[in-house]
């Protein structure tokens, strides 16, 4: 990854930040954007001495301006992207019942249409330098959940648009992949409304719900996006990976 530059969205917290991590430690150039500019400069103060570096970008995903105007800054100052992870997104609890068109339209414009928009922008630069994109989906995606309707519908759209991605731009040389965590210690569920006590009891929950018998770290799920951006993996387009502890094979418990 020496002297490439790789646009990672959400890397305030969670799996994007534990990416960002991973990408500068091994000499890339990243670029980390989020919408809290306290934790982008803590991020590239705990980066700071790794191989690589970290250039923090404010920005809101879901505002096609502010969008525009990241790429603009990124072939400014390096001229080219490498790789792009779509890691920003959002869940919030809600049934067919319960989920209000305003959340429907939240959920898919963060987690879907701004990963569309993002990648769609960033073709070209990834076309010249047969670069490739890799998108932080979930075990939502590939099997449903009752009570999160539209983040498990937005993470089968993640699903389906790395799949029609992966062909249409494969004769550019550009790979396109997502990985499918399941629950992972993150600030996404708090964020989404859960209370701390709940939270917990979530992730102690985990223990029943995963074969492996405990949720995920940010980083497994980093080194996965590390391995799938990298060379060695330049093989592999299309693919949706699992990695939930075996999550995606258990029954509804």
């Amino acid at each position: 990854m020496e002297g490439k530059v790789v646009l990672i969205t959400g890397s305030s917290s969670g799996i994007g930040r534990a990416s960002a991590k991973v990408f500068v430690e091994r000499g890339a150039n990243v670029v980390a954007v989020g919408r809290s500019e306290a934790e982008l400069e803590s991020l590239r103060a705990e980066v700071s001495g790794f191989d690589g570096t970290l250039t923090p970008k404010l920005a809101d995903v879901v505002e096609t301006s502010q969008i525009d105007r990241l790429i603009s800054e990124i072939e400014d100052t390096f001229g080219q992207i490498d790789v792009l992870v779509n890691s920003a997104g959002i869940i919030q609890s809600g049934s067919i019942e319960t989920t209000s068109l305003d959340d429907w339209d939240k959920m898919l414009n963060v987690n879907l249409r701004a990963v569309f928009y993002l990648s769609k922008k960033v073709v070209p630069f990834l076309e010249s330098t047969k670069g490739n994109i890799v998108n932080v989906s979930s075990v939502t995606g590939t099997r449903a959940f009752p009570g999160v309707l539209a983040y498990c519908v937005s993470k089968a759209g993640i699903d389906q648009l790395t799949r029609c991605m992966a062909l249409e731009l494969a004769s550019k040389g550009v790979r396109v992949n997502a990985v499918n965590p399941g629950v992972v210690e993150t600030n996404l569920h708090k964020r989404g409304g859960m209370s701390v006590e709940d939270y917990t009891k979530f992730l102690e929950n985990a223990a029943n719900t995963h074969p492996i018998g405990r949720a995920g770290k940010p980083e497994e799920v980093a080194d996965l996006i590390y391995f799938l951006a990298s060379d060695h993996a330049k093989w592999i387009t299309g693919v949706t990976y699992a990695i939930d502890g075996g999550r995606a094979e258990t029954c509804a418990r």
